[in-house]
Protein backbone atom coordinates (compact mmCIF):
# COMPACT_ATOMS: atom_id res chain seq x y z
CA UNK A 1 0.00 0.00 0.00
CA UNK A 2 1.47 3.40 -1.06
CA UNK A 3 2.12 5.93 1.66
CA UNK A 4 0.44 9.23 0.61
CA UNK A 5 2.74 11.23 2.85
CA UNK A 6 5.84 9.74 1.21
CA UNK A 7 4.53 10.58 -2.25
CA UNK A 8 3.85 14.13 -1.11
CA UNK A 9 7.35 14.48 0.34
CA UNK A 10 8.88 13.17 -2.90
CA UNK A 11 6.87 15.68 -4.94
CA UNK A 12 7.96 18.53 -2.67
CA UNK A 13 11.57 17.40 -2.91
CA UNK A 14 11.37 17.27 -6.71
CA UNK A 15 9.88 20.76 -6.87
CA UNK A 16 12.56 22.03 -4.49
CA UNK A 17 15.28 20.51 -6.65
CA UNK A 18 13.81 22.07 -9.76
CA UNK A 19 13.62 25.46 -8.03
CA UNK A 20 17.24 25.19 -6.99
CA UNK A 21 18.20 24.25 -10.55
CA UNK A 22 16.33 27.24 -11.94
CA UNK A 23 17.80 29.52 -9.30
CA UNK A 24 21.29 28.20 -10.00
CA UNK A 25 20.76 28.72 -13.71
CA UNK A 26 19.58 32.28 -13.08
CA UNK A 27 22.55 32.95 -10.82
CA UNK A 28 24.87 31.67 -13.53
CA UNK A 29 23.14 33.49 -16.39
CA UNK A 30 22.66 36.83 -14.63
CA UNK A 31 26.37 37.71 -14.42
CA UNK A 32 26.87 36.34 -17.91
CA UNK A 33 24.02 38.36 -19.39
CA UNK A 34 25.09 41.42 -17.43
CA UNK A 35 28.61 41.03 -18.75
CA UNK A 36 27.33 40.71 -22.31
CA UNK A 37 25.13 43.79 -21.88
CA UNK A 38 27.93 45.85 -20.37
CA UNK A 39 30.38 44.68 -23.06
CA UNK A 40 27.98 45.62 -25.84
CA UNK A 41 27.25 48.95 -24.21
CA UNK A 42 30.74 50.03 -23.19
CA UNK A 43 33.03 48.27 -25.67
CA UNK A 44 31.14 49.31 -28.80
CA UNK A 45 33.19 51.61 -31.01
CA UNK A 46 31.00 52.51 -33.96
CA UNK A 47 30.76 55.81 -35.86
CA UNK A 48 27.68 57.05 -37.65
CA UNK A 49 28.45 56.07 -41.25
CA UNK A 50 27.43 57.71 -44.52
CA UNK A 51 27.49 56.03 -47.93
CA UNK A 52 27.19 59.33 -49.78
CA UNK A 53 30.65 60.92 -49.95
CA UNK A 54 29.37 64.48 -49.52
CA UNK A 55 27.53 63.46 -46.35
CA UNK A 56 30.60 61.58 -45.17
CA UNK A 57 32.71 64.70 -45.72
CA UNK A 58 30.23 66.83 -43.79
CA UNK A 59 29.46 64.46 -40.92
CA UNK A 60 31.71 61.37 -41.14
CA UNK A 61 34.17 60.34 -38.44
CA UNK A 62 37.97 60.25 -38.71
CA UNK A 63 38.34 58.77 -35.22
CA UNK A 64 38.90 61.98 -33.25
CA UNK A 65 35.87 61.36 -31.02
CA UNK A 66 37.85 58.61 -29.27
CA UNK A 67 40.38 61.16 -28.09
CA UNK A 68 38.65 64.54 -27.73
CA UNK A 69 35.02 63.56 -28.25
CA UNK A 70 32.45 65.51 -26.24
CA UNK A 71 29.38 63.49 -25.18
CA UNK A 72 26.49 64.39 -27.47
CA UNK A 73 24.20 65.80 -24.80
CA UNK A 74 26.99 67.81 -23.16
CA UNK A 75 27.73 69.28 -26.60
CA UNK A 76 24.07 70.26 -26.96
CA UNK A 77 23.88 71.65 -23.42
CA UNK A 78 26.99 73.85 -23.50
CA UNK A 79 25.68 76.65 -25.78
CA UNK A 80 22.48 76.68 -23.71
CA UNK A 81 24.09 76.61 -20.29
CA UNK A 82 26.92 79.02 -21.22
CA UNK A 83 25.05 81.16 -23.76
CA UNK A 84 26.44 84.37 -22.28
CA UNK A 85 29.97 83.22 -23.12
CA UNK A 86 29.39 82.73 -26.84
CA UNK A 87 31.01 85.48 -28.93
CA UNK A 88 28.71 87.67 -31.05
CA UNK A 89 25.63 85.67 -30.07
CA UNK A 90 22.37 86.88 -31.58
CA UNK A 91 18.90 86.11 -30.17
CA UNK A 92 17.93 83.71 -32.97
CA UNK A 93 21.23 81.80 -33.07
CA UNK A 94 20.96 78.03 -32.68
CA UNK A 95 23.68 75.95 -31.03
CA UNK A 96 27.09 77.10 -32.20
CA UNK A 97 25.91 79.39 -35.00
CA UNK A 98 27.49 82.40 -33.31
CA UNK A 99 30.98 80.97 -33.95
CA UNK A 100 30.11 80.41 -37.60
CA UNK A 101 29.08 76.78 -37.56
CA UNK A 102 26.45 75.87 -40.16
CA UNK A 103 23.30 73.85 -39.51
CA UNK A 104 21.42 72.13 -42.34
CA UNK A 105 17.66 71.61 -42.14
CA UNK A 106 16.70 69.58 -39.07
CA UNK A 107 20.21 68.30 -38.37
CA UNK A 108 21.05 68.58 -34.69
CA UNK A 109 24.79 68.68 -35.38
CA UNK A 110 26.44 71.34 -37.54
CA UNK A 111 28.40 70.66 -40.71
CA UNK A 112 31.87 69.52 -39.75
CA UNK A 113 30.87 67.63 -36.60
CA UNK A 114 30.86 63.82 -36.52
CA UNK A 115 29.40 61.31 -34.07
CA UNK A 116 30.61 57.97 -32.73
CA UNK A 117 29.32 55.53 -30.12
CA UNK A 118 32.34 55.02 -27.87
CA UNK A 119 32.76 53.87 -24.26
CA UNK A 120 29.00 53.62 -23.73
CA UNK A 121 28.10 57.08 -24.92
CA UNK A 122 27.54 59.03 -28.15
CA UNK A 123 30.50 61.37 -28.58
CA UNK A 124 31.01 64.14 -31.13
CA UNK A 125 33.94 66.11 -32.44
CA UNK A 126 35.14 68.14 -35.43
CA UNK A 127 36.05 66.77 -38.84
CA UNK A 128 37.52 68.19 -42.07
CA UNK A 129 34.38 70.00 -43.20
CA UNK A 130 34.30 72.40 -40.24
CA UNK A 131 37.35 74.18 -41.72
CA UNK A 132 36.65 73.56 -45.40
CA UNK A 133 32.98 74.40 -45.93
CA UNK A 134 31.07 77.64 -45.83
CA UNK A 135 28.18 79.56 -47.32
CA UNK A 136 27.79 82.28 -49.91
CA UNK A 137 24.80 84.53 -50.66
CA UNK A 138 24.22 86.58 -53.79
CA UNK A 139 22.25 89.21 -51.88
CA UNK A 140 21.20 89.94 -48.33
CA UNK A 141 17.83 88.31 -49.05
CA UNK A 142 19.27 85.20 -50.76
CA UNK A 143 19.31 81.84 -49.02
CA UNK A 144 22.84 80.77 -48.01
CA UNK A 145 24.36 78.20 -50.38
CA UNK A 146 26.63 75.64 -48.72
CA UNK A 147 29.85 75.09 -50.68
CA UNK A 148 32.05 72.11 -49.82
CA UNK A 149 35.79 72.53 -50.15
CA UNK A 150 35.89 76.31 -49.79
CA UNK A 151 37.61 77.99 -46.84
CA UNK A 152 35.35 78.15 -43.78
CA UNK A 153 35.53 81.94 -43.81
CA UNK A 154 32.70 82.20 -41.25
CA UNK A 155 34.04 79.70 -38.70
CA UNK A 156 35.66 81.35 -35.67
CA UNK A 157 37.86 78.49 -34.46
CA UNK A 158 39.62 80.46 -31.73
CA UNK A 159 36.26 81.78 -30.54
CA UNK A 160 34.96 78.22 -30.38
CA UNK A 161 38.01 76.99 -28.46
CA UNK A 162 37.89 79.84 -25.96
CA UNK A 163 34.16 79.33 -25.43
CA UNK A 164 34.59 75.63 -24.70
CA UNK A 165 37.46 76.29 -22.29
CA UNK A 166 35.55 79.06 -20.52
CA UNK A 167 32.40 76.93 -20.22
CA UNK A 168 34.13 73.91 -18.66
CA UNK A 169 35.95 76.23 -16.26
CA UNK A 170 32.63 77.69 -15.09
CA UNK A 171 31.17 76.60 -11.73
CA UNK A 172 27.97 75.51 -13.53
CA UNK A 173 29.86 72.75 -15.32
CA UNK A 174 28.94 70.01 -12.85
CA UNK A 175 26.46 67.12 -12.65
CA UNK A 176 23.98 69.05 -10.52
CA UNK A 177 23.51 71.70 -13.18
CA UNK A 178 24.34 69.84 -16.39
CA UNK A 179 22.16 66.75 -16.04
CA UNK A 180 18.91 68.71 -15.49
CA UNK A 181 19.87 70.92 -18.45
CA UNK A 182 20.48 67.83 -20.58
CA UNK A 183 17.12 66.35 -19.61
CA UNK A 184 15.38 69.64 -20.37
CA UNK A 185 16.74 69.38 -23.92
CA UNK A 186 14.97 66.07 -24.45
CA UNK A 187 17.59 63.52 -23.43
CA UNK A 188 16.06 60.24 -22.27
CA UNK A 189 18.71 59.18 -19.77
CA UNK A 190 18.35 55.78 -18.15
CA UNK A 191 19.48 55.19 -14.57
CA UNK A 192 22.95 54.11 -15.66
CA UNK A 193 23.33 57.24 -17.78
CA UNK A 194 22.01 59.54 -15.08
CA UNK A 195 23.93 58.23 -12.10
CA UNK A 196 27.09 56.77 -13.60
CA UNK A 197 27.83 57.45 -17.28
CA UNK A 198 27.12 61.17 -17.51
CA UNK A 199 28.52 62.14 -14.08
CA UNK A 200 31.74 60.36 -15.04
CA UNK A 201 31.67 61.88 -18.54
CA UNK A 202 31.27 65.39 -17.12
CA UNK A 203 34.32 64.91 -14.95
CA UNK A 204 36.37 63.45 -17.83
CA UNK A 205 35.38 66.21 -20.27
CA UNK A 206 36.34 68.86 -17.74
CA UNK A 207 39.68 67.19 -17.04
CA UNK A 208 40.49 66.60 -20.72
CA UNK A 209 39.57 70.09 -21.91
CA UNK A 210 41.42 71.80 -19.09
CA UNK A 211 44.48 69.78 -20.10
CA UNK A 212 44.01 70.93 -23.72
CA UNK A 213 43.60 74.54 -22.60
CA UNK A 214 46.91 74.35 -20.75
CA UNK A 215 48.63 73.09 -23.92
CA UNK A 216 46.99 75.76 -26.13
CA UNK A 217 47.86 78.77 -24.01
CA UNK A 218 49.21 80.57 -27.08
CA UNK A 219 45.63 81.44 -28.18
CA UNK A 220 45.43 83.87 -25.24
CA UNK A 221 48.76 85.52 -26.14
CA UNK A 222 47.99 86.24 -29.80
CA UNK A 223 45.76 88.85 -31.42
CA UNK A 224 42.29 87.41 -32.04
CA UNK A 225 42.28 85.25 -35.16
CA UNK A 226 38.75 86.11 -36.17
CA UNK A 227 36.72 83.83 -38.46
CA UNK A 228 38.33 81.81 -41.23
CA UNK A 229 41.80 81.68 -39.69
CA UNK A 230 43.94 79.24 -37.70
CA UNK A 231 47.43 79.01 -36.27
CA UNK A 232 48.21 75.49 -37.50
CA UNK A 233 51.75 75.07 -36.32
CA UNK A 234 51.43 76.67 -32.91
CA UNK A 235 48.78 73.98 -32.45
CA UNK A 236 51.35 71.43 -33.66
CA UNK A 237 53.79 72.76 -31.08
CA UNK A 238 51.14 72.18 -28.42
CA UNK A 239 51.24 68.45 -29.22
CA UNK A 240 54.88 68.50 -28.07
CA UNK A 241 54.04 70.48 -24.92
CA UNK A 242 55.90 73.56 -26.15
CA UNK A 243 57.27 75.91 -23.51
CA UNK A 244 55.49 79.15 -24.43
CA UNK A 245 57.30 81.14 -21.74
CA UNK A 246 60.63 80.52 -23.48
CA UNK A 247 59.36 80.92 -27.06
CA UNK A 248 60.59 84.15 -28.71
CA UNK A 249 57.90 86.50 -29.98
CA UNK A 250 58.89 86.02 -33.63
CA UNK A 251 57.83 82.34 -33.29
CA UNK A 252 54.62 82.95 -31.36
CA UNK A 253 52.20 83.97 -34.12
CA UNK A 254 51.45 81.91 -37.21
CA UNK A 255 47.85 82.82 -37.95
CA UNK A 256 46.82 82.11 -41.53
CA UNK A 257 43.69 81.64 -43.60
CA UNK A 258 41.94 78.30 -43.84
CA UNK A 259 42.61 77.09 -47.43
CA UNK A 260 40.36 75.71 -50.13
CA UNK A 261 40.83 72.00 -50.91
CA UNK A 262 39.55 71.55 -54.47
CA UNK A 263 41.46 69.75 -57.25
CA UNK A 264 43.95 67.95 -55.03
CA UNK A 265 44.92 65.56 -57.84
CA UNK A 266 46.49 68.20 -60.11
CA UNK A 267 48.31 69.59 -57.08
CA UNK A 268 50.42 66.49 -56.60
CA UNK A 269 53.09 67.27 -59.24
CA UNK A 270 54.59 70.40 -60.75
CA UNK A 271 55.58 70.93 -64.39
CA UNK A 272 59.06 69.54 -63.71
CA UNK A 273 57.63 66.31 -62.29
CA UNK A 274 58.53 67.14 -58.70
CA UNK A 275 55.88 67.33 -55.96
CA UNK A 276 54.24 70.68 -55.29
CA UNK A 277 55.24 72.43 -52.07
CA UNK A 278 52.16 72.38 -49.83
CA UNK A 279 50.93 74.45 -46.88
CA UNK A 280 51.19 78.23 -47.06
CA UNK A 281 54.98 78.17 -46.65
CA UNK A 282 55.54 75.01 -48.70
CA UNK A 283 56.94 73.06 -45.74
CA UNK A 284 55.80 69.66 -47.03
CA UNK A 285 55.56 68.18 -50.53
CA UNK A 286 53.69 64.97 -49.63
CA UNK A 287 49.92 65.28 -49.91
CA UNK A 288 49.43 62.19 -47.73
CA UNK A 289 51.58 63.62 -44.94
CA UNK A 290 49.86 66.98 -45.27
CA UNK A 291 46.49 65.26 -44.82
CA UNK A 292 47.62 63.24 -41.81
CA UNK A 293 48.99 66.42 -40.27
CA UNK A 294 45.71 68.24 -40.90
CA UNK A 295 43.80 65.37 -39.29
CA UNK A 296 45.33 66.31 -35.93
CA UNK A 297 42.99 69.29 -36.04
CA UNK A 298 40.11 66.82 -36.04
CA UNK A 299 41.34 65.31 -32.76
CA UNK A 300 43.00 62.26 -34.27
CA UNK A 301 46.26 60.75 -33.08
CA UNK A 302 48.38 57.98 -34.64
CA UNK A 303 46.78 55.08 -32.72
CA UNK A 304 43.17 56.15 -33.31
CA UNK A 305 42.94 57.74 -36.76
CA UNK A 306 40.62 55.93 -39.16
CA UNK A 307 42.84 55.70 -42.26
CA UNK A 308 40.14 54.12 -44.44
CA UNK A 309 37.64 56.91 -43.79
CA UNK A 310 40.31 59.56 -44.38
CA UNK A 311 41.20 57.83 -47.66
CA UNK A 312 37.58 58.15 -48.84
CA UNK A 313 37.84 61.92 -48.47
CA UNK A 314 41.31 62.06 -50.03
CA UNK A 315 40.14 60.19 -53.13
CA UNK A 316 37.05 62.38 -53.50
CA UNK A 317 39.09 65.57 -53.25
CA UNK A 318 41.39 64.55 -56.11
CA UNK A 319 38.80 65.72 -58.67
CA UNK A 320 36.49 67.95 -56.63
CA UNK A 321 35.90 71.12 -58.64
CA UNK A 322 34.97 74.56 -57.27
CA UNK A 323 31.59 75.99 -58.24
CA UNK A 324 31.45 78.41 -61.14
CA UNK A 325 31.14 82.14 -60.51
CA UNK A 326 27.36 82.57 -60.02
CA UNK A 327 27.02 86.10 -61.40
CA UNK A 328 27.07 87.33 -64.97
CA UNK A 329 30.55 87.55 -66.52
CA UNK A 330 31.37 89.97 -69.32
CA UNK A 331 32.79 87.45 -71.79
CA UNK A 332 34.41 90.11 -73.99
CA UNK A 333 36.11 91.79 -71.05
CA UNK A 334 37.22 88.42 -69.62
CA UNK A 335 38.78 87.52 -72.98
CA UNK A 336 40.72 90.79 -72.87
CA UNK A 337 41.94 89.85 -69.40
CA UNK A 338 43.18 86.41 -70.43
CA UNK A 339 46.49 87.55 -72.01
CA UNK A 340 47.07 89.92 -69.09
CA UNK A 341 46.74 86.97 -66.73
CA UNK A 342 49.06 84.90 -68.91
CA UNK A 343 51.69 87.62 -68.82
CA UNK A 344 51.59 88.60 -65.17
CA UNK A 345 50.12 85.67 -63.22
CA UNK A 346 50.31 82.27 -64.94
CA UNK A 347 53.99 81.48 -64.28
CA UNK A 348 53.30 81.46 -60.53
CA UNK A 349 49.63 80.51 -60.40
CA UNK A 350 48.94 78.22 -63.35
CA UNK A 351 47.68 78.54 -66.91
CA UNK A 352 44.02 78.44 -65.82
CA UNK A 353 41.68 77.25 -63.11
CA UNK A 354 42.13 73.64 -64.23
CA UNK A 355 45.59 73.70 -65.83
CA UNK A 356 48.18 74.25 -63.12
CA UNK A 357 51.20 74.31 -65.40
CA UNK A 358 53.66 77.15 -64.85
CA UNK A 359 57.36 77.25 -64.15
CA UNK A 360 56.97 78.52 -60.58
CA UNK A 361 53.65 76.95 -59.60
CA UNK A 362 54.01 74.89 -56.43
CA UNK A 363 57.44 76.31 -55.61
CA UNK A 364 58.37 78.54 -52.69
CA UNK A 365 58.74 82.24 -53.45
CA UNK A 366 61.45 83.77 -51.22
CA UNK A 367 60.13 86.15 -48.58
CA UNK A 368 62.46 88.86 -49.94
CA UNK A 369 60.61 88.65 -53.28
CA UNK A 370 57.02 88.24 -52.17
CA UNK A 371 57.32 90.71 -49.28
CA UNK A 372 54.22 89.55 -47.41
CA UNK A 373 53.77 89.30 -43.64
CA UNK A 374 56.45 86.93 -42.37
CA UNK A 375 54.98 85.95 -38.99
CA UNK A 376 53.54 82.67 -40.31
CA UNK A 377 56.88 81.83 -41.93
CA UNK A 378 58.90 82.50 -38.76
CA UNK A 379 56.39 80.61 -36.61
CA UNK A 380 57.36 77.34 -38.31
CA UNK A 381 60.90 76.48 -37.27
CA UNK A 382 63.38 73.71 -37.93
CA UNK A 383 62.79 72.50 -34.35
CA UNK A 384 59.10 71.96 -35.16
CA UNK A 385 60.01 69.98 -38.29
CA UNK A 386 62.38 67.76 -36.31
CA UNK A 387 59.71 67.08 -33.68
CA UNK A 388 57.12 66.28 -36.34
CA UNK A 389 59.36 63.47 -37.58
CA UNK A 390 58.47 61.63 -34.35
CA UNK A 391 54.76 61.56 -35.19
CA UNK A 392 53.55 58.20 -36.55
CA UNK A 393 57.07 56.91 -35.84
CA UNK A 394 55.64 53.55 -34.80
CA UNK A 395 54.38 52.84 -38.33
CA UNK A 396 56.76 53.33 -41.23
CA UNK A 397 53.83 53.65 -43.65
CA UNK A 398 52.74 56.92 -42.07
CA UNK A 399 55.85 58.34 -40.40
CA UNK A 400 56.45 61.97 -41.34
CA UNK A 401 59.55 62.32 -43.53
CA UNK A 402 58.89 65.38 -45.69
CA UNK A 403 58.43 68.33 -43.31
CA UNK A 404 61.14 70.98 -43.71
CA UNK A 405 61.85 74.65 -43.06
CA UNK A 406 61.53 77.10 -45.99
CA UNK A 407 62.26 80.76 -46.61
CA UNK A 408 59.05 82.03 -48.16
CA UNK A 409 55.51 81.23 -49.25
CA UNK A 410 54.33 78.76 -51.87
CA UNK A 411 52.92 79.88 -55.24
CA UNK A 412 49.44 78.34 -55.43
CA UNK A 413 46.97 77.60 -58.25
CA UNK A 414 43.97 79.93 -58.34
CA UNK A 415 41.08 77.51 -58.91
CA UNK A 416 37.87 78.91 -57.42
CA UNK A 417 39.77 82.07 -56.50
CA UNK A 418 36.52 84.03 -56.34
CA UNK A 419 35.50 82.05 -53.23
CA UNK A 420 38.83 82.25 -51.46
CA UNK A 421 38.55 85.80 -50.10
CA UNK A 422 40.05 87.42 -48.10
CA UNK A 423 43.43 87.11 -49.82
CA UNK A 424 47.12 86.57 -49.08
CA UNK A 425 48.15 83.77 -46.73
CA UNK A 426 46.89 85.65 -43.66
CA UNK A 427 43.63 86.89 -45.21
CA UNK A 428 44.65 90.52 -44.90
CA UNK A 429 43.22 91.82 -48.22
CA UNK A 430 39.41 91.66 -48.55
CA UNK A 431 39.00 91.50 -52.35
CA UNK A 432 40.87 90.83 -55.59
CA UNK A 433 40.35 94.45 -56.58
CA UNK A 434 42.16 95.44 -53.39
CA UNK A 435 44.93 92.97 -54.25
CA UNK A 436 45.65 95.04 -57.38
CA UNK A 437 46.23 98.13 -55.25
CA UNK A 438 49.56 99.02 -53.68
CA UNK A 439 49.77 97.94 -50.04
CA UNK A 440 49.46 101.51 -48.78
CA UNK A 441 46.11 101.86 -50.55
CA UNK A 442 44.60 98.57 -49.38
CA UNK A 443 42.02 98.70 -46.56
CA UNK A 444 43.63 99.00 -43.15
CA UNK A 445 40.53 97.80 -41.28
CA UNK A 446 37.67 95.67 -42.58
CA UNK A 447 35.30 92.92 -41.44
CA UNK A 448 35.67 89.20 -42.09
CA UNK A 449 33.05 86.47 -41.87
CA UNK A 450 30.09 87.96 -43.77
CA UNK A 451 28.81 85.69 -46.55
CA UNK A 452 27.09 88.18 -48.89
CA UNK A 453 29.16 88.44 -52.05
CA UNK A 454 30.59 91.54 -53.74
CA UNK A 455 30.73 90.51 -57.40
CA UNK A 456 32.22 93.77 -58.64
CA UNK A 457 35.23 93.73 -56.34
CA UNK A 458 35.46 89.90 -56.24
CA UNK A 459 35.29 89.12 -52.54
CA UNK A 460 32.80 89.14 -49.69
CA UNK A 461 31.31 92.43 -48.54
CA UNK A 462 33.68 93.65 -45.86
CA UNK A 463 32.54 97.18 -45.04
CA UNK A 464 29.29 98.69 -43.80
CA UNK A 465 26.77 97.96 -41.05
CA UNK A 466 25.80 94.47 -42.22
CA UNK A 467 29.41 93.32 -42.50
CA UNK A 468 30.22 94.82 -39.11
CA UNK A 469 27.22 93.18 -37.45
CA UNK A 470 27.79 89.75 -38.98
CA UNK A 471 31.57 89.72 -39.21
CA UNK A 472 34.65 90.26 -37.11
CA UNK A 473 36.96 93.28 -37.24
CA UNK A 474 40.32 92.73 -38.93
CA UNK A 475 43.02 95.29 -38.20
CA UNK A 476 46.12 95.08 -40.41
CA UNK A 477 48.21 96.87 -37.77
CA UNK A 478 48.26 93.83 -35.44
CA UNK A 479 51.09 91.32 -35.44
CA UNK A 480 50.56 88.70 -38.10
CA UNK A 481 47.91 90.81 -39.88
CA UNK A 482 50.00 92.94 -42.24
CA UNK A 483 48.67 93.41 -45.78
CA UNK A 484 52.10 94.24 -47.27
CA UNK A 485 53.67 92.54 -50.27
CA UNK A 486 52.53 90.80 -53.46
CA UNK A 487 52.39 94.05 -55.41
CA UNK A 488 52.42 92.27 -58.75
CA UNK A 489 49.95 93.87 -61.16
CA UNK A 490 49.45 96.96 -59.04
CA UNK A 491 50.91 99.14 -61.79
CA UNK A 492 48.36 98.08 -64.42
CA UNK A 493 45.95 100.62 -65.84
CA UNK A 494 42.39 100.70 -64.52
CA UNK A 495 41.21 99.23 -67.84
CA UNK A 496 43.63 96.32 -67.63
CA UNK A 497 42.79 95.71 -63.96
CA UNK A 498 39.08 95.48 -64.80
CA UNK A 499 39.81 93.03 -67.61
CA UNK A 500 42.07 90.91 -65.37
CA UNK A 501 39.44 90.80 -62.62
CA UNK A 502 36.81 89.68 -65.10
CA UNK A 503 39.05 86.84 -66.26
CA UNK A 504 39.84 85.79 -62.68
CA UNK A 505 36.10 85.26 -62.16
CA UNK A 506 36.26 82.42 -64.71
CA UNK A 507 38.90 80.38 -62.83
Amino acid sequence: MTDPQANNDTSKSSKTNRCWKYLSLVLILMPLLSSVYLAIRFLTDEPVRYQNIEEHFKYGSLGGERNLGIPYWIWQAMPVMCADMLPNKKPDDVGFESVGMIYEGDNKLPVGVSSRRHLGIDRVFLNCAVCHSSTVRKTVDSAPELVLGMPAHRFNLAGFEKFVFQCVDDQKFNRSYLIPTIESLGADLDLLDKYLVYPLAIWLVKERLQFAENRLQFVYLQPDWGPGRVDTFSSAKAIFNWNWDETPWREMIGTADLPSIWYQGPRKLRDDGLPMELHWDGNNDSMEERNLSAAFGAGTQPPIIDHDELARIENWLLDLAPPAFPFEIDAVLAEQGKPIYAKYCSACHGASGTDFSGEKVGTVEPIETIGTDRWRLDNYTRAVAINQAMLYAGDERYRFKRFHKTNGYANMPLDGIWLRAPYLHNGSVPSLRDMLKSAQNRPKVFYRGYDVYDADNVGFISQGADAEQSGSKYDTRYRGNSNQGHEFGTGLSTKDKNALLEYLKTL
